[in-house]
């Protein structure tokens, strides 16, 4: 009986509304910790080396993260009605914004994409912030169709956000960024998915994507290396070259074994794995806190994902719905796109960790898009209504 009574307990746990809720604030807690903790130890060599303080990377990202962190606060706080004035000009803006790394005094090339732009000593990266730009427009869009449409369904969703697709895409790829360009694929793929576009409709936009990919693919010869190294990274004619990443990537996790071999202990990152605290930051976890750690790591994204599509189904505001099933799926890609790279599972396209790897620029939207979500979740009567409840069950202990 006493197990029968626990296991409903739990059973209640589970059914609070405001669970999805509790369940973004502490995933995003522990990643952001967890991340701080993984950058200073994955960054202290090549920080020495650069700057001569095994610290100086280490404090740039927990500056980024209180920006970060008053971001999310803003956008939580912030009134429903505001995020719609930004969707309606969120694609205007987010192009402006790619347009900066083509200025020739502003523009910045890393690893050959001239995706950045420099500024008073800073650096940012508008793709990141496009991300998020690309989702609310097609969110408020997809909002304006359904609203116009008799029966309350979209007959074309890819026609709705093609001009988006088709603006953002073309600066990105112009720039040289695949790696962003294919993440930016996926999520309007999630998103016209999720809105409702037929199956047959989603296969020949998926195949012109494929396409797309293919051809900028097959003529570079350096992302052919790639998508022939992945597959085997220790073959001779990769191994010092294409493969060098993700053979050492995994050379990280397997000697990581069940615990690792301690926080700090990692040898890759001594000059064999490159960005090491950025886009392999995994194999650095794996390396030092072993399975175990990796498997805490996704058993936090997916704790995260969860609540964000937990929030989607509850909100009866359709914007909110498509602006935040978008934010999940552009977590949930990008997370399985660097862990796909980091375990050789997927060619190296180079984008870093959500909330863990190093960057100011990913990290501040990230957490803009958190903040995002838990605003529509306190705007939610039902999830509101169980926050509340909470709140008052602690006070009355």
């Amino acid at each position: 009986m006493s197990t029968n009574s626990t296991v409903r307990e739990y059973a209640k746990v589970f059914k609070r509304a405001e669970l999805p809720f509790y369940l973004i604030i502490w995933s995003v807690i522990a990643l952001s910790s967890l991340g701080l903790t993984m950058v200073l130890s994955a960054s202290a060599v090549k920080s020495l080396q650069d700057n001569g303080s095994t610290y100086s990377i280490f404090i740039k990202q927990f500056f980024f993260l209180i920006l970060a962190g008053f971001g999310a606060y803003w956008a939580y706080k912030v009134r429903g009605s505001i995020w719609q004035s930004v969707a309606r000009y969120s694609l205007l803006l987010s192009v402006f914004f790619l347009a900066l790394p083509l200025v020739p005094s502003l523009g910045k090339n890393v690893n050959g994409n001239r995706n950045w732009i420099e500024f008073a000593g800073f650096t940012l990266q508008p793709s990141e912030f496009a991300k998020l730009g690309l989702i609310l427009w097609c969110a408020l869009h997809l909002r304006i169709s359904e609203t116009r449409s008799e029966d309350g369904f979209i007959k074309h969703p890819l026609l709705v956000v093609l001009p988006a697709a088709i603006a953002i895409e073309g600066f990105v790829l112009y720039e040289n960024d695949l790696g962003t360009g294919i993440l930016i694929f996926a999520i309007l793929g999630g998103i016209i998915f999720i809105s409702g576009e037929k199956l047959r409709v989603f296969g020949y936009a998926a195949l012109a994507v494929a396409l797309i990919i293919g051809a900028m693919a097959v003529t570079s010869p350096n992302r052919m290396h790639r998508l022939t190294a992945f597959l085997n990274p220790f073959d001779e004619q990769y191994y010092k070259f294409a493969g060098w990443q993700p053979a050492h990537s995994i050379m990280g996790l397997a000697s990581g074994g069940l615990f690792g071999a301690g926080l700090g202990a990692s040898k890759q990152k001594w000059a064999n794995l490159a960005e090491a605290h950025t886009d392999f930051i995994f194999a650095v976890i794996g390396e030092e806190l072993g399975l175990l750690g990796t498997l805490v790591v996704l058993i936090l994204f997916s704790a995260l994902i969860y609540g964000i599509f937990r929030v989607s189904i509850k909100t009866k505001d359709s914007f909110s719905r498509y602006a935040t099933a978008g934010i999940a799926c552009w977590f949930l890609i990008q997370v399985t796109v660097n862990i796909g790279s980091v375990t050789s599972l997927l060619p190296v396209i180079g984008v870093t960790l959500p909330f863990i790897s190093y960057g100011g620029s990913s990290l501040i939207a990230n957490f803009l898009a958190i903040g995002f979500v838990l605003g529509v979740a306190r705007r939610t009567p039902e999830i509101a209504e169980g926050i509340k409840a909470t709140r008052v069950r602690k006070l009355g202990r």
